[in-house]
């Protein structure tokens, strides 16, 4: 398990180091150089309009992949979903920009975009299953969070590289060439991944599959829809946290509120940082005291929370801005550590790569990918964006419903040996 949960944490931080280099490029550098005819904010909106096309693909790429987990195994998934997404970063950051090529330029950022969201719609699936399929049952939430860190290990990644070329790199250079070298890196960190999951099994559970549905997602679709829908609801408050804190904050203080990018960088990836490194311990709590009221828990901090973060943001303030995105970054692992147990089993393991993944990927459609173009429309001429605020809280009461409708899963015999019940 040690060596399993490694290196699927390798895999998911490469994988969403190249998607997440992506977004802060969006909110820094993208609009002016691939957008240079629209309007400061109109740019940034572009910029974002391309970074949501990543978020749309990933459900595509979860019915692509999961089709591929759930009839010839979880392992497939992550060599071909690896390849994708780090030949497309790679390419990002090798497109002329519109001075050079004109319109070609934004085409071509959006189909490498597309290309990168379909490569990670399938990785989630594939890592996570592989890992908590493995697991045993008393500690399946434990060992299936470490997937769960990787995005923050390759939110850290991409924004540390960010952040010493910013640091490093006149205003000039950094858009004349400095926010390519994150994008190129992406190829050596590909061929590490690769490396790393070579050796990896195949999981049990999918092995013990007698029959493999013959079309995952029609079966998905067909009795499962309301699942998907209800976990989709669910997890779109994770990423509407994530995103408005790491992309949309980053753009408006910076364009707004005059902080400097370094500063920015600086506190988003400490609050980062924090929140990666307590996954395992909620995921424990998980284990303990069940998925769901860990989830309903987290929702509702959200809810409770966002309108004192914005606050905190506008006042430009490291300390405090740090501390609103904090508690909003705990908030969010309060339900997002447990979601790698706790997706997976919801759904029976003949559809299980494609029901959680879709899952998984439409709320990130719905919180993701709408959140910095509807925070940063809404923000505009504000210094005190009181309406993104109601925004995600409105979001944050959407999942908290949805959560509310979902069963517990954490295992029957697990639950009853810690109460010292007998079971069946």
């Amino acid at each position: 398990m040690p060596r399993l949960a490694a290196a699927s944490l390798a895999g998911t931080a490469i994988e969403f180091y190249d998607f997440f280099v992506y977004g802060t490029a969006a909110a820094l550098v993208l609009g002016p150089l691939f957008f240079p005819t629209f309007s400061p904010v109109a740019g940034v909106l572009a910029a974002f309009g391309t970074f949501g096309v990543g978020f749309v693909a990933r459900p595509l790429g979860s019915v692509l992949f999961g089709h591929v987990g759930d009839r010839h195994g979880r392992r497939p998934v992550l060599v071909a979903s690896l390849l994708l997404t780090g030949a497309a970063t790679v390419a990002v950051g090798c497109v002329p920009t519109y001075a050079s090529i004109g319109t070609a330029a934004p085409v071509l950022l959006l189909v490498l975009r597309f290309l990168q969201g379909l490569g990670l719609g399938g990785e989630w699936g594939g890592a996570v299953l592989l890992t908590a399929e493995h697991a045993p049952a008393g500690r399946r939430g434990l060992w299936a969070s470490f997937p769960q860190i990787g995005p923050a290990l390759g939110f850290v990644l991409a924004n540390g590289v960010m952040l010493v070329l910013s640091a490093t790199l006149t205003d000039a250079q950094f858009a004349a060439w400095g926010w390519r070298i994150p994008f190129w890196a992406a190829g050596v960190l590909a061929v590490a991944g690769l490396w790393l999951r070579s050796s990896l099994v195949e999981s049990p559970q999918f092995l013990r599959i007698e029959q493999p549905a013959r079309v995952p997602v029609a079966e998905v679709l067909r009795d499962h829809w309301r699942l998907v829908l209800l976990t989709a609801g669910a997890l779109a408050v994770g990423y509407a946290v994530f995103y408005s804190v790491t992309t949309w904050s980053l753009a408006h203080a910076t364009e707004r509120l005059g902080v400097s990018r370094t500063v920015m960088l600086a506190c988003i990836m400490a609050a980062v940082v924090v929140k990666g490194a307590l996954t395992p311990v909620f995921a424990l709590l998980g284990d303990r005291f069940g998925r769901r009221p860990l989830c309903l828990a987290g929702s509702a901090a959200a809810a409770l929370w966002m309108f004192p973060m914005v606050a905190l943001l506008s006042t430009g303030e490291p300390p405090l801005m740090f501390l609103g995105f904090l508690v909003a970054m705990l908030a969010f692992i309060t339900m997002f550590a447990v979601i790698a147990a706790y997706l997976p089993e919801l759904y029976e393991p003949r559809v299980r790569c494609t029901g959680a993944a879709v899952g998984y990927n439409l709320g990130g459609v719905l919180g993701g990918a709408l959140t910095p173009i509807v925070a940063t429309a809404v923000a505009h001429g504000e210094r005190v964006p009181w309406g993104v605020a109601a925004y995600l809280t409105g979001i944050a009461l959407l999942s908290l419903g949805c959560f509310a409708l979902l069963p517990e899963t954490r295992p029957v015999r697990v639950a009853a040996a810690e109460t010292g019940a007998t079971t069946g």
